[in-house]
């Protein structure tokens, strides 16, 4: 049963590569390791922009029943 967990410990281990080379950019350079966060916030931004335009396209087509009611058991 050690073996399943010294397993699972090894996999985390080879899983984490990535972060701890980000670790290690962060103490170089700043500018380097807030890349990553950059980038998701740019990926974030675009996500919404697209979203709201959707959103937008469908409000425009006026095929949705915007009528105002309440649920019958109120």
């Amino acid at each position: 049963m050690t073996e399943f967990f010294y397993g699972i410990a090894a996999l985390f281990d080879f899983l984490m590569i990535p972060f701890e080379a980000l670790r290690e950019l962060e103490l170089d350079s700043w500018w380097l390791a807030n890349l990553v966060s950059w980038i998701l916030i740019i990926i974030t931004f675009v996500a919404f922009v697209y979203w709201m335009g959707e959103l937008k396209k469908y409000d425009d087509n006026d095929e949705e029943d915007k009528s105002i009611s309440s649920h019958s058991f109120l």
